[in-house]
């Protein structure tokens, strides 16, 4: 017997946001709504960046009452938190509901504080979790979910990772849209966005990243579906640009010049994004097939230019070995985004400054630089409560010290955005999206129609920032 007849997958957030994850569908989401099929009635996915007619909260709850008995919604990221406990304290209290994502982990016992209408808040990778709510199975055999009981909170010991392999795909017949690159409610791209992931888990180790670490601290062992479950997922993305969500896509090197290979033989025509190590550089017969099969964009971690920081933050790598790989990886037609963090324990402000110098010197077609931040489970965190001058405001936040606060790291920040993106280098950044076909002429001479409301997003913006 199903015990729900109708399910409603929500993505909560919505409004402006330059983080280019906003490009992108609620995979996560979608993975659930795919754990669900069958075992409920019905599920439908509502993304509220582009359902506007529901970003107002009674809209929403009418039709919540109106259609659905069990709400499932996604909190996954800091951006916005205060602006989707709002809107989820709202929604009806008489429907079940149940939470979940990378922020809800971090903030369970917040949430069932500011939003009374949570029953349950999923802890982890909800895939197995979701499945065992939906068919019945008692709170309290559960593990990873934590639920109000007596007018308390319990909380169920951890889950075990889930098994990649058996994790179905993602339940892209739910979507009610494609999605695009945007911003300031401008269009750039003709071309369509989605995202796969292949492998989870990274065997590095570097003290900055917690990316191998789900939000409750456990250790993602790095583990791979099969070449061919991969090429049949890709047979059903109709998206033209596919983002590789793995950590590192060349982390099996064989694995990787596999899928390079059936996506040629497949002739499956699509512009692929891959986070990559530098180490791929020696390997010239994976680069040659990657290009091949269409890998054209590469976002690859530096972090810095400066070999005591390198050592510091364990990243395995010096200059010597950035520069050497850069000199192949530039021989081929990629577009090569560069990841940098500033505001390192013991960095300069001569030494920050030198990040955009090195990007140019590199040939680096973009960049993107944060604040050194620490996580809950970062090995950072320890470094910086011992390191005197340097301190945090919150697990998440940015790290500071009494030479550099907030505001001289936002000066240093508009230095490096100013002297790395000055106007040859955004002539250069679109002749060469134009060149790999990231985009036509059409989606040239849109921003240019449209010039006004991108100007004004800008100015709007910016006032807000000053209040």
């Amino acid at each position: 017997m199903i015990k729900y007849k109708h399910a409603l997958a929500l993505n909560p957030y919505f409004g402006e946001s330059n983080t280019i994850r906003w490009t992108f569908p609620p995979t996560g989401l979608e993975y659930i709504a795919a754990s669900m099929k069958g075992l409920v009635g019905k599920v439908t996915l509502l993304d509220l960046r582009y359902e506007k007619a529901y970003q107002d909260p009674e809209a929403l709850s009418q039709f919540i009452r109106n259609e659905i008995d069990l709400l499932c919604v996604s909190i996954s990221w800091e951006s916005r938190f205060e602006n989707v406990c709002d809107l989820v304290s709202q929604l009806p209290p008489e429907v079940f509901t149940v939470v979940g994502g990378h922020k809800a982990t971090e903030e369970v016992e917040y949430l069932f504080d500011r939003c009374p209408n949570i029953e349950m808040i999923v802890r982890g990778e909800g895939e197995e979790i979701i499945k065992q709510i939906v068919t019945g199975v008692p709170y309290r055999d559960i593990r990873g979910l934590s639920y109000r009981e007596n007018g308390g909170i319990v909380h169920n010991e951890i889950h075990p990772l889930p098994d990649i392999k058996r994790i179905p795909f993602p339940d892209r017949s739910l979507r009610k849209h494609d999605y695009y690159l945007v911003k300031n409610g401008v269009r750039l791209s003709s071309h369509t966005f989605d995202t796969i992931l292949t492998t989870r888990g990274c065997p590095f180790k570097c003290k900055f990243c917690t990316f191998s670490l789900n939000p409750l601290g456990q250790k993602r062992s790095y583990t791979e579906r099969s070449v061919e479950s991969v090429i049949e997922e890709l047979r059903t993305v109709t998206a033209d640009v596919v983002l590789f969500s793995d950590d590192n896509f060349f982390t099996n090197l064989k694995r990787s010049e596999q899928v390079c290979d059936l996506i040629i033989e497949n002739k499956i025509k699509k512009i692929f994004v891959v986070q990559a190590r530098i180490d791929v550089a020696k390997h010239r017969r994976v680069l040659d097939k990657a290009e091949k099969a269409g890998f054209k964009i590469f976002l690859i971690g530096i972090e810095s230019p400066h070999d005591r920081i390198l050592k510091h933050l364990d990243k395995g790598i010096t200059q010597q070995q950035v520069r050497d790989a850069f000199s192949v990886l530039t021989q081929y037609d990629f577009y090569l985004h560069g990841y940098f963090i500033y505001g390192n324990i013991g960095e300069t402000e001569e030494e920050m400054l030198y990040i955009p110098k090195f990007a140019k010197e590199i040939k680096l077609d973009s960049i993107t630089f944060q604040k050194l931040r620490i996580e809950r489970f970062s090995p950072l965190k320890e470094v910086v409560e011992e390191t005197p001058g340097y301190y945090y405001n919150h697990i998440g936040g940015s790290v500071y010290s009494d030479r550099y606060g907030r505001k001289e790291l936002k000066q240093i920040r508009n230095r490096i955005r100013s002297e790395f993106y000055d106007i040859p280098q955004v002539i250069h950044i679109i002749r060469k999206v134009w060149r790999i076909g990231l985009v036509g002429g059409s989606d040239l001479t849109r921003p240019f129609f449209k010039l006004p409301l991108l100007m004004y997003g800008l100015a709007r913006r910016k006032r807000e920032r000053r209040r």
